[in-house]
């Protein structure tokens, strides 16, 4: 199959293993004598695809990933994303830790260790850098791998005079939210035909005042990118209305502000091993899916027993050695609106292993290829 992917007037892409320039390469062409296709005529013009001759097998893993979304094939763009199969970031901005060992601990850890480390830092603070770091590479990057949704842990540092809020995990960041959101809005301004979910919780230390001043600063942000509370959730419905963001918020204040939707569910396993996180997954697809977007999290999570018998280990090993066994998994699942189907799918260190491609090509199970 050749697949042709109309960007704008006088440009496309072929995808396929009968590309004119090689296999499973992608060529480039002239498009002045194709018959191009308008979403809205006098619009602007979106990702397009048509079927050509030569057919022939082709994946959506071969898919660019910086514009996965806008470059899926026309029989997805009707389905509600709720129903896709969406790759996401557990723990979006911890690749920023503040390594000073003046910054606080973040106040949701056992007092023991607080106590530990406030009287023993040089030994304590290396271990919590090495299980806290879930991701290495910048938000803007974990975008252009084709990450669609974000983990944002919303925090407060204690003691601080200033309303600047921060994301944490274990310890603080060393940049604030609104640095991240407007980086995460430059992205999207270079790709208006992608769409990204922002998944806000476990806040931390924030009053109500300092939820407001977050709501304002996601609105002044976002502005009209923001798509408010719907139940016509399709890539073709979020286009025509060029909405790029959809903000979760894990708060009873999403119930009053209609660009707020409510809290997505994370399944969480909380388990070290993959055979074990498996296992109670595929007991939690036995009682159906949620009607609307939901995340299964491949996250492990390791317990002190873990830790204190794996002294040298980090994080990031523990996730590449279970990686295989949790993304064979992953390539078994189906998207889509049966009890049994998946939809976010949230990892660690999201660009190892090609996290992001094996989740994207879940969503061929929705297609019906001709022959």
């Amino acid at each position: 199959m050749l697949h042709l992917l109309l960007h704008s007037p006088g440009h496309a892409q072929v995808y396929g293993t009968d590309a004119p320039d090689r296999p499973d390469r992608v060529s480039h062409m002239n498009t002045e004598t194709l018959s191009l296709i308008q979403d809205k005529p006098g619009e602007g013009w979106l990702m397009s695809s048509v079927m050509v001759s030569g057919m022939s097998e082709w994946s959506l893993a071969e898919l660019p990933m910086d514009r996965w979304m806008s470059c899926l094939p026309p029989p997805l763009w009707d389905v509600p994303l709720y129903q896709l199969a969406i790759p996401g970031s557990h723990n979006a901005i911890t690749y920023c830790l503040d390594m000073n060992d003046r910054s606080p601990m973040d106040l949701l850890q056992p007092d023991m260790l607080q106590k530990l480390d406030r009287y023993m830092k040089p030994l304590i603070r290396p271990f919590v850098y090495k299980w806290a770091v879930a991701q290495e590479y910048n938000i803007k990057q974990q975008l252009d791998c084709g990450i669609r949704y974000c983990d944002l842990r919303i925090a407060h540092r204690p003691n601080d005079p200033s309303t600047d809020l921060y994301f944490y995990h274990g310890v603080y960041t060393t940049i604030t939210v609104q640095t991240v959101l407007l980086e995460i809005r430059e992205w999207l301004d270079a790709h208006p035909a992608e769409v990204v979910i922002l998944s806000f919780s476990h806040f931390l230390g924030l009053t109500h005042e300092l939820h407001m001043l977050l709501l304002t600063t996601i609105r002044n942000t976002f502005t009209s990118k923001i798509c408010p509370k719907t139940e016509h959730l399709t890539l073709r419905d979020l286009w025509a209305m060029r909405y790029q963001v959809i903000v979760s918020y894990e708060h009873n204040m999403s119930g009053c502000h209609s660009e707020l939707w409510p809290h997505i569910p994370y399944w969480w396993a909380n388990k070290c091993k993959a055979e074990s996180l498996i296992e109670v997954f595929e007991l939690k697809k036995q009682h159906g899916r949620p009607e609307g977007f939901f995340v299964t999290g491949i996250n492990l999570t390791e317990d002190l027993k873990y830790i204190c018998t794996h002294p040298t280990e980090t994080l990031k090993d523990l996730v590449m050695s279970t990686y295989p066994a949790l993304l064979g998994w992953v390539k078994e699942q189906t998207p889509g609106p049966k009890p049994g189907a998946l939809n976010i799918i949230a990892g660690d260190f999201i660009t190892e292993c090609n996290f992001v491609p094996c989740v994207v090509r879940l969503n061929e199970k929705l297609l019906k290829w001709s022959s």
